[in-house]
């Protein structure tokens, strides 16, 4: 019989993992925080954390959430270290790391004049490959992207468009593909705090698989309707990690070809969004991650307005059931006529061994 996977991922409230109630801190790998006022008493745990000030929606709980974690845990041995800003853990074939950018005084990587977020993505991405090259963990996997105010605009773009543009630069300079099949799976969403770019990563020895959605244009092959440069991400990466595949949804939308359909209306995007993530696990299925379904995946979807809640969760209920693993958190979308995106992550099954 197959043996429990190595990695695995769980949400929990961050009074949880402050407390190690149910964790041995060898075993976890990284972690998010999501919360306005994440508990001091994470920084004691020292561990790579994001924290990330967005709020959690958690209807009906009792008292209410004030953060949740998005926890990653491993039975591999690991060890921990920083690299400039990255802090990170590591087993042999897998790393975890973060970084926070202050915006308003990040440095440009060369001398130039660009808008503070661009400079911020730029050299976000930059201080990321100088360190998971040196780290000897080159290939991304999965990047989370927490871009302050991401449908602000300075200097006449998008925030989100200036974060594209900076982060896009970093690629080239490191000579790293913006198109095809190394791109990393990745999300970019908003934060209530204006003041630093949150990035959190997986990276590993080997490349992963990079999928896209038949149904939609990839992103890197997007028009420049959506800005100087297009976002430079796959749709999804099926890696093998420590002997066990881990298929990584990016942050996935009421997009179909490269334009956004159901304007204002959050349950029919809710929907179009969830065809779009079971197109990505027929794609999947392809690459040999057969039979996964929608009830199979830990989702974390991000809800625009918190008053649309419930006609989010309502939908993915109805198509994942009642019994699916989610974080439901509130958070602005890249795209301002976008009211919810889903993320997700699997752990296909491995074949069982003849007896």
């Amino acid at each position: 019989m197959a043996g429990a996977p190595m990695l695995q991922l769980q949400f929990m409230p961050a009074a949880e993992l402050a407390g190690q109630a149910s964790l041995g801190p060898d075993g976890v790998l990284g972690a998010a925080c999501f919360g306005i006022e994440p508990p001091a008493s994470l920084a004691a745990l020292d561990l790579p954390l994001a924290c990330v000030r967005v709020a959690p929606l958690c209807a009906g709980a009792t008292p209410p959430v004030a953060a949740v974690c998005e926890v990653w845990t491993t039975a591999a041995p690991l060890r921990r270290g920083e690299h400039g800003r990255l802090r990170y853990r590591c087993s042999e074939e897998i790393l975890f790391g973060t970084l926070s950018i202050p915006v308003a005084d990040a440095e440009p990587v060369a001398a130039n004049m660009a808008p503070a977020m661009q400079r911020a993505a730029e050299r976000a991405y930059a201080e990321l490959f100088a360190a998971v090259e040196a780290l000897g963990f080159p290939h991304l996997l999965r990047v989370w992207n927490h871009v302050p105010d991401i449908n602000g605009r300075s200097a006449g773009l998008e925030h989100y468009r200036l974060f594209n543009i900076g982060r896009q630069d970093a690629f080239l300079a490191f000579d790293r593909q913006i198109a095809g099949a190394s791109v990393p799976a990745a999300s970019a969403l908003g934060a209530q705090d204006g003041s630093a770019l949150v990035v959190y990563c997986m990276a590993a020895r080997r490349p992963a698989a990079a999928l896209e959605n038949p149904r939609q244009i990839s992103a890197y092959d997007y028009p420049r309707d959506y800005g100087p440069r297009a976002p430079t991400f796959s749709r999804a990466n099926l890696a093998r990690i420590d002997g066990q595949s881990v298929l990584f949804i990016s942050g996935t939308a009421s997009i179909v070809g490269h334009q956004t359909q159901h304007a204002g209306d959050a349950a029919m995007q809710t929907r179009e969004t969830l065809r779009n993530i079971e197109a990505l696990l027929q794609q999947a299925a392809r690459r040999g991650a057969a039979g996964l379904r929608l009830e199979h995946l830990h989702y974390k979807v991000y809800v625009r307005h918190a008053h649309d809640l419930p006609l989010v969760r309502a939908e993915l209920e109805r198509a994942a059931g009642g019994g699916a693993r989610v974080l439901y958190l509130q958070a602005d979308v890249c795209r301002a006529d976008l009211l919810v995106e889903i993320e997700a992550v699997a752990f296909p099954a491995e074949p069982e061994s003849p007896c």
